[in-house]
């Protein structure tokens, strides 16, 4: 527990609680009056107003969608049905700026929308609800789709000879097992609605803006860094909050429930009402996924004389971006390639670590540890990015000008992904084949060597497999600390789309499409070397 417990103190709570004392202290005194100050401030207490309710909306709108879904991938089988739910998970690992521009080609204007009907939903709450949707749709279809598929099917046909009709069947058996799957699924699509970021900052326009994006406001736009530690703290306590509430519910699903392999739970759709449902949840997704990547991509070739590479080669010339950048967009694929491959590095290092200190003790402050390692997922990645940039500035942590910044920052995020995906393969180990080992005369570190690793490999590969693909997209803290000549992908597609004129768009849709198509392919070569179908990330 030392290296991740060291890890998270000098490179998280540290800039964190810097830059918020920071923010609180006047002449050595603390200024707790401000908080109350902030809180009670009509413009902020707009922002929080509408921060809680679309992110209840968001959720609410994505069970509504995905839970269809998820009884599809986990009670039919159909052809395609592994290529489908990779095309599906895509939109979960790719950063909020992709995100943004994919509806921003649909929706914005001169999208498909605005062509065909004249309608633009940019700027509207329509448009943040239904990326939220396009974002969050797999977090659904997987966590409870993955227990949906493990739930013995026998037990609600038990029901049913008992008497039960089919609804009545599927609400006193099947529904109490998925209520705790449903309500982690839900808690974490709260979460990272609450904490969104590039999709409200692109989409949302000046009317709405979330806690996350008036923090940004406040940092680097106005400087006001009292208002943004107080924003901090009433973001971090809400998000420590629904971090308790979710490991809960994942201890209660954890021990709640005896499970089938899931390949004995899945059949061909039969009636005109099964295949009607399949049908519709395939429309759903062609319209709520495949439609705004596929508009994306057309978009990135529709240059100013028809369709061709024109945006793809302005990429590769740094003069052609009307001063945006220092040096050519397209340096930003590599430099995104190697922080990426540094931070996945550290990542694996730590959370792999940090997951073998959890599987071999138990009690209060291995969960409190647990938490922690979730901490950063709904911390403002904003206050982290500034935070870098104000505590680690002396010796021997004097790394402001070093290329390794970046990838401390996107470790960050990646290292509970890398937890989360090895712990519950760790704990399957049988610990007697450990204690063999020893008994055999092996160390410890050999022990490990040779009955961990072979067993948790896969697991390990696809750990660092979603590092990559979350440190690739990466953007609220990056965007602070990527120097001007060695931008990463998201800083390099933000900055694009704040310019105006029909090139820096272009350019913006073409980079969003290349690294669209790079975490696309992570994602499809995860699902092939993926050992367990539980549905956790």
């Amino acid at each position: 527990m030392v290296v991740p417990l060291a890890f998270f103190g000098v490179f998280f709570a540290y800039p964190v609680t810097a830059i918020v004392s920071r923010g609180l202290k006047d002449g050595g005194h603390w200024q707790f009056g401000r908080i109350g100050e902030v809180v009670t401030d009509p413009a902020i207490g707009h922002v929080l107003w509408f921060t809680t309710w679309q992110a209840f909306a968001s959720t609410a709108l994505t069970l509504a969608l995905a839970l269809p879904g998820a009884y599809v991938f986990a009670r039919f089988d159909f052809p395609g049905k592994q290529l489908l739910r990779a095309v599906v998970t895509v939109p979960f690992v790719l950063p909020t700026v992709v995100v943004g521009s994919a509806f921003l080609a649909l929706l914005g204007r001169g999208g498909l929308l605005d062509e065909l009907w004249g309608v633009r939903l940019d700027t509207t709450v329509w448009a943040i609800l239904l990326a939220h949707v396009f974002f969050n749709y797999a977090v659904v279809v997987r966590t409870v789709g993955g227990l949906w598929a493990q739930l013995d099917p026998r037990q609600e046909e038990a029901a049913r000879v008992l008497g039960a009709g089919r609804f009545a069947a599927w609400r006193r058996v099947t529904l109490p097992a998925l209520t705790p799957a449903v309500a982690a699924a839900a808690l974490m699509v709260f979460l990272f609605t609450f904490t969104s970021f590039g999709v409200v900052q692109i989409l949302g326009g000046p009317r709405y803006s979330t806690l996350e994006v008036e923090i940004y406001q406040q940092t680097a736009q106005l400087l006001d860094l009292p208002t943004a530690a107080v924003l901090t703290l009433v973001q971090f306590v809400a998000v420590a909050v629904l971090l308790v509430v979710h490991g809960r519910t994942v201890r209660r699903r954890e021990s709640a429930l005896k499970l089938v392999d899931a390949a004995r739970t899945a059949r061909r759709p039969r009636g005109a009402a099964q295949w009607a449902l399949l049908c519709s949840v395939l429309v759903v997704i062609a319209l709520l996924v495949l439609v705004p990547l596929v508009v994306l991509t057309l978009r990135s070739f529709d240059g100013p004389d028809g369709y061709g590479l024109a945006f793809y080669r302005a990429l590769a010339s740094a003069g052609d971006n009307g001063g945006t950048f220092v040096v050519a967009p397209l340096e930003a694929i590599g430099n995104s390639l190697a922080y990426a491959l540094a931070a996945t590095g550290i990542a694996v290092v730590v959370g792999g670590l940090a997951a073998a200190a959890l599987t071999r003790r138990a009690g209060r402050l291995v969960r409190g540890f647990d938490a922690l390692l979730m901490l950063p997922l709904g911390t403002s990645a904003v206050t982290v990015g500034f935070g870098f940039l104000i505590t680690l500035d002396e010796p021997p942590l004097d790394l402001r000008t070093s290329w390794i910044l970046v990838p401390l920052a996107q470790a960050l995020v990646g290292v509970p992904f890398v937890v989360r995906t090895m712990l519950p393969v760790l704990r399957a180990v049988d610990a007697r084949l450990r204690e063999a080992a020893a008994v055999l005369g092996a160390s410890p570190l050999r022990a490990w060597r040779e009955v961990d690793l072979p067993l948790v490999g896969r697991a390990l590969a696809v750990a660092a497999g979603f590092a990559f693909a979350v440190s690739l997209g990466e953007f609220g803290a990056t965007v602070f600390i990527a120097r001007p000549d060695s931008p990463t992908l998201p800083v390099a597609v933000a900055r694009l789309l704040g310019r105006p004129g029909e090139l820096n768009y272009g350019q913006a849709m073409a980079l969003s499409t290349i690294l669209m198509l790079v975490c696309a392919a992570a994602l499809l070569v995860l699902e092939r070397v993926r050992t367990d179908r539980s549905g956790e990330f």
